[in-house]
């Protein structure tokens, strides 16, 4: 091995390990577990946007256990998929198509269902009082943003179809 920076495909893999890093600490920072982002980032710098469980443990010098805690948790909030490699026993996740599209288009029904609980909330609390003001005012926030982002992704899809 030689020492500094290595070349593969005309790639930078220190730069690319340094992006993988500090993309994943921006979404650990964001709420998402520490693992799971350091996955997601590496599959989002593979070139196909699939790995398997070896591949990720040695990319990012994890054990088989931290790889697949991430990977449980990323296929449960359908950031990626599990599929079996051809002639092989062995599974890849691979990143889902229009990854962030569907990531926030998936976040319409919890934004519904909390405007839901807060509005019940907010009607248990009585709406003239300080807390029931203050969650009906939150339910407000969560019905704006969930129509708001419907249209985002509208506006989105539009683009994508102007682009290709």
């Amino acid at each position: 091995m030689t020492s500094g920076t290595e070349e593969k495909a005309g790639r930078d893999e220190e730069a690319v390990s340094r992006f993988v890093e500090r993309f994943a600490a921006d979404m650990t920072e964001a709420g998402m577990q520490r693992m799971a982002s350091r996955v997601f980032a590496a599959l989002l710098a593979d070139d196909d946007g699939s790995m398997t469980s070896a591949e990720l443990g040695e990319r990012l010098r994890i054990s088989p256990a931290a790889v697949s805690g991430a990977v449980a948790y990323l296929t449960q909030v359908s950031m990626v998929g599990r599929e079996r490699e051809p002639g092989s026993r062995r599974d890849r996740y691979r990143l889902h198509n229009g990854i962030w599209y569907e990531t926030f288009a998936n976040r319409d029904h919890v934004l519904t269902r909390w405007e839901r609980t807060l509005r019940e909330g907010a009607r248990s609390l009585g709406e003239d009082t300080p807390a029931g003001a203050r969650i009906a005012e939150t339910a407000e926030f969560f019905e704006f943003l969930r129509n708001e982002i419907a249209g985002v992704m509208e506006r989105w899809r539009e683009s994508r179809k102007a682009a290709d």
